[in-house]
């Protein structure tokens, strides 16, 4: 039945585009058309267009088939290949330790991307004007490339570093640190190069300064991320109702709760795109959301499948297999573009130049903002913590894909050229520096994700208690942004949305008795 109705909107529902009665000719068109349809004595025949062949390669043709055929369209990565992983690290967060650092994360995933972008965009904007000077560029790179390169090259993926850190149970607070301000930068350097695109100045010189077209795109970046922020949540929020409520009984189907749970997930990113949103700002926070609500609702069964469970073996659930999958892929794939791409440009002076930007970007990013914050924290940000995530600074799968999704000028095929450089760079060496590293910064090891470090004069010192108390202990220890809500959710929000929190009855005022009996689910009394 949904097929047929998604069948129905398609067939009869959306206007036809036909530019079939157009008549041209070939030489006095200055672009490509995708599709032509072609009368050849009375017949019509409809050829798509495969891309272009460069004159050198004009009797290649075989060869450019094959090299199209292991060529996958750039919106596979994100439609496809990016959602489970950017749900995994939503929905495998460990809130304890992310709400504890909250506001240091959002002040390096905000503040932190946006000034590593606009550091990056301007020394790679005199890079380029240096390659114009001794004769090296070609064609045309405009400010605006560089910013955009500046966005694509801040999305940081140190999957390398966690993936060692949680080998040897490092420090749990630099890890938090570490996978919260990757998670959310992926997502702000979506948005934020969206925007960048979105920058069309007025006038003659599209490329110039405009106050007009820059706050219009601060308020792209703001109504994409917000906008995205709440798609997520509230799919994740419905999903929990859809659980939580004594009507549908989904509990006792624990294959079908599964397939919802996943299905839900993942229509969250195609919803986000089809509204002019990003899928993986929605996804991301619908991940968190599912965590938090949904999956205290589901079924012994359908929380084995969906997350780790605590048994004496090994278990893969279908995110973390789907997540493996999708990432091992996009690593593959890079190897293969790097000779298999048909247009790459490697400039030796904007890859020298892009890697003292991004060494200096990521300086920018997190020094000065490890100070201010240390200003207001309680437990400072030590300076080995500082150096580890300096140097933890990795490009991986989120910057390929950026770069990748428009490589049709010159500019961008230079970009996603160094981009390739840059991601095998930093994940074959950085990556492989990271053990001793961790041995020089004497960062500690071994510790025990699930339990408090002892006390001690370091960094990120931790409140004593007991495990009845963790629950306030958590509250005392998290960001005060949390804090701000945090009763506002254990009072009303997870009794509505869970079976857990204390009945609504208890938190409401006794006028409302009749609606918390009604909201307030029978297994939390």
């Amino acid at each position: 039945l949904p097929g047929l109705i998604v069948g129905v909107i398609l067939r009869y529902g959306t206007p036809s585009t036909s530019g079939h009665d157009k008549l041209f000719s070939c030489s006095q068109e200055d672009r490509p058309f995708t599709t032509l349809l072609v009368n050849v004595s009375g017949k019509f025949f409809e050829y798509t267009l495969k891309g272009e062949i460069s004159p050198g390669k004009i009797h290649n043709v075989e060869q450019n088939d094959m090299l199209r055929k292991v060529t996958f369209d750039p919106e596979v990565f994100f439609n496809i290949l990016l959602p489970p992983i950017i749900f995994h690290a939503g929905y495998s967060l460990k809130k304890r330790h992310f709400f504890r650092n909250l506001g240091s994360i959002l002040a390096y995933a905000f503040l932190g991307t946006a000034v590593s972008c606009f550091i990056i965009g301007n020394l790679m904007y005199g890079v380029v004007k240096l390659m114009k000077l001794v004769g090296q560029l070609s064609d045309k790179f405009y400010y605006t490339d560089c910013l955009l390169f500046g966005a694509i090259i801040s999305a940081t993926d140190p999957v390398t570093v966690l993936a060692i850190f949680n080998e040897l149970h490092a420090d749990v607070d630099l890890y938090a640190l570490l996978f919260g301000e990757s998670v959310l930068n992926d997502a702000v350097a979506i948005v934020l190069s969206s925007s960048i695109v979105a920058y069309q100045p007025t006038g003659e010189n599209t490329h110039a300064f405009d106050a007009a077209a820059f706050f219009k795109s601060v308020g792209v970046f703001l109504g994409i991320f917000s906008g995205s922020f709440m798609m997520g949540a509230v799919t994740g929020v419905v999903t929990a109702l859809l659980n939580v409520t004594k009507f549908t009984k989904l509990h006792c189907f624990p294959l079908l709760e599964t397939a919802l749970f996943f299905l839900m997930s993942w229509s969250t990113f195609l919803l986000a795109e089809a509204c002019g949103f990003t899928g993986v700002v929605a996804v991301l926070f619908c991940g968190i959301t599912q965590a938090h609500y949904t999956y205290n609702n589901l079924s012994v069964e359908s929380r084995s499948r969906t997350k780790q469970a605590r048994m004496s073996f090994t278990f893969y659930t279908l995110f973390e297999v789907l997540h493996f999958l999708a990432e091992n892929f996009i690593f593959s794939y890079m190897g293969l573009a790097l000779f298999t791409f048909q247009k790459h440009i490697f400039s030796p002076v904007f890859i020298i130049g892009s890697f003292i930007a991004i060494f200096l970007g990521r300086a920018a990013h997190i020094y000065p903002l490890s100070f201010l914050l240390n200003l207001g924290r309680r437990h400072k940000i030590s300076w080995n913590f500082q150096h580890m995530m300096m140097f933890s600074g990795l490009r991986g799968a989120m910057a390929f894909a950026l770069a990748i999704r428009d490589t049709a000028t010159y500019s961008h095929q230079m970009m996603f050229s160094t981009t390739l450089l840059i991601v095998f760079f930093t994940v074959w060496i950085v990556g492989g520096g990271t053990t001793p590293m961790l041995s020089w910064l004497n960062i500690r090891v071994g510790v025990d994700p699930d339990q408090d470090p002892p006390p001690t004069n370091d960094s990120f010192q931790v409140l004593q208690g007991v495990n009845s108390e963790r629950r306030n202990r958590t509250k005392q220890e998290s960001a005060w942004l949390f804090r701000l809500w945090y009763s506002f959710d254990h009072n009303y929000l997870k009794p509505i949305l869970t079976h857990s929190g204390p009945p609504l009855t208890t938190t409401l005022p006794s006028w409302c008795g009749l609606v918390a009996r009604c909201l307030t689910s029978p297994q939390v009394y």
